[in-house]
């Protein structure tokens, strides 16, 4: 199902379900280890997770600028790229769902099958001039 929507639609999807999802999460988890723990967490994820997404952002930037001094296209380092920061971003928001979401997409090699997937999805539709 999902396969066939569109991309506005499916970010629409998104922004509908994910705070809720997030809400119940905070809920259920605060119950279970109260409150400070779950808060110590959030911000311990947030801590953690801007010192990866910096750590891997300047070694992606060290591949996109040697890529370029090579003569070549850069098109690895700008999407992983881009997904280094989409992961930065939503490590930033407090939740457990988008955390993991975010640790996810700093997996080169989750990074690396999300960008395979999108190669194959998206290499009909799309013209290169």
């Amino acid at each position: 199902m999902l396969a066939n929507m569109r991309p506005v639609s499916i970010l629409f999807l998104l922004f509908i379900l994910v705070p809720p999802i997030e809400i119940a999460l905070f809920i259920f988890i605060g119950a279970r280890i109260g409150l400070w723990p779950t808060v110590g967490i959030v911000l311990l994820t947030a801590v953690i997770g801007a010192s990866l997404v910096s750590r891997q952002g300047r070694a992606e930037l060290g591949r996109l600028q040697a890529e370029f001094a090579a003569g070549q296209f850069p098109a690895k380092p700008l999407v992983h790229g881009a997904m280094i920061l989409v992961a930065g971003a939503v490590l930033i928001t407090p939740g457990f769902l988008t955390d993991a979401f975010g640790f996810a997409l700093l997996s080169p090699r989750i990074r690396e099958a999300l960008r395979r997937w999108g190669v194959r999805r998206w290499s009909n539709r799309v013209t290169v001039l």
